[in-house]
């Protein structure tokens, strides 16, 4: 017998903090709300698509995992109006997601993700290195520059992670600066809605040029790379739209992740020698580092397609649910002392690239990146530390955590 929603599953109101952290742990109010169970309703502040006074939030690993890898239940299919389907198979996207792969269901996902995959290839990611190298050592010399102390959310972590991203385009390095600067301000949250709107349009313009160009004569970025290999079975605006997926997430994850993997590894001193005991080792406390840290703390919400019954709970059609990836990814049932960062523990199948047909497809980038990154810097400066107290260390207001400024000295 289906259990009744209204027993099963009360109503909890979430603090308006609950969303933030404390340093690179999730904000206790979070660990309070997981405490009412894995996966609960909750109101107050909730936004919804669905007319509803609450959304589901599911924080417990076993949970979150079901319902981001189950795309015949739950569609990512952002909806405009109540009157629209929940989504699933055969629902088109809205016109303003076009090439956003995060938005699509089958068999539209299937057909844009097999048109992708080739180009996040092993071999097509060490073609990058050299490149990511000298962006890496760039960014490096300016740090050096700078102090100490110095700031390297801003000079190191920040360039970083939009540069990688150009590289992998293909945008002109003339045109970066202010492309990578566009792109931040239409992220940040702290700006009005009418002045992120002004610079979400002026990129939107950057990329028509950018993809009008490419047509005439492709060169052998990413956006080229499509052009030539599937021509007219590739739309313009599907090209926008990957190329606006691929830089809102990518640029501010790898960011994030670098500025919080920094703070980390500074509290946790004894976990920096594995960046350098071998390539196994390195990539292994890269992996605890995402764990850990889950920059992106919640994906794409899901919406029930049907009825369907997840840890015992009813979640009905045209539901809207929320997944904790920061508090699956900080669960017992997915390793022993989660809250503790410790790559010598086997390693765990952790979500911070999400599961299920949307696993991230950048996540080989971005782990090449982090490593080379991480490894580079204390290369570079092997006494790095602190320059301000680890409690004063802010949050950016975005839609992707990270540090706003990181004072270092060494």
């Amino acid at each position: 017998m289906e259990p009744d929603v209204d027993e099963a599953a009360p109503l909890v109101e979430p603090s308006a903090k609950y969303m933030r952290r404390t340093g690179c742990d999730p904000h206790e109010d979070m660990f309070a709300l997981r405490a009412h169970g894995p996966l609960i309703r909750i109101t107050g502040g909730a936004i919804t698509q669905t007319g509803r006074d609450y959304v589901w939030q599911a924080m417990g690993y076993d949970v979150v995992r079901r319902i981001i890898g189950d795309h015949e239940n739950f569609s990512t299919r952002p909806r405009v109006s109540d009157a629209e389907p929940a989504g699933g198979e055969g629902v088109p996207v809205p016109p303003e997601v076009v090439g956003q792969i995060g938005a699509y269901d089958p068999p539209e996902h299937t057909r844009l993700r097999r048109m992708l995959t080739p180009e996040f290839t092993v071999r097509r990611i060490r073609r990058l290195e050299p490149a990511i190298q000298a962006l890496i050592d760039e960014c490096l010399d300016e740090v050096e520059a700078e102090g100490p102390p110095a700031d390297v959310q801003v000079l190191f972590a920040d360039p970083v992670g939009g540069g990688t991203l150009c590289e992998l385009l293909g945008i002109p390095r003339d045109d970066r600066t202010e492309f990578i600067r566009r792109v931040r301000q239409n992220v940040d949250l702290s700006r009005g809605y009418k002045a992120r709107a002004a610079d979400s349009a002026a990129f939107n313009r950057y990329l028509n040029k950018l993809i009008t160009a490419q047509r005439k004569d492709p060169d052998e970025g990413f956006i080229g790379m499509l052009v030539r290999e599937h021509g007219a079975d590739v739309t313009d605006e599907e090209l926008k739209g990957v190329c606006t997926a691929l830089v809102l997430g990518g640029v501010e994850s790898v960011a994030g992740m670098l500025g919080y993997g920094i703070l980390a590894l500074l509290e946790n001193p004894g976990q920096r020698r594995l960046l350098f005991a071998g390539r196994e080792e390195a990539d292994r406390l890269v992996n605890e580092l995402l764990r850990y840290l889950s920059a992106i703390q919640q994906p794409t919400p899901r919406m029930a397609v049907r009825d369907v019954v997840v840890d015992g709970q009813l979640i009905r059609a045209g539901d809207m649910v929320l997944c904790s990836i920061l508090m699956a990814n900080r669960d017992e049932a997915l390793t022993p002392e989660p809250n503790t960062l410790d790559a010598s523990r086997a390693a765990a199948p952790h979500l911070a690239f999400g599961h299920g047909i949307h696993h991230c497809i950048g996540a080989a980038v971005a782990r090449a990146v982090l490593r080379m990154a991480y490894q580079s810097l204390w290369r570079r400066f092997p006494g790095l530390s602190l320059a301000v107290p680890a409690d004063s260390v802010r949050l950016r207001r975005a839609f992707i955590d990270s540090p706003d400024r990181l004072p270092v000295t060494w």
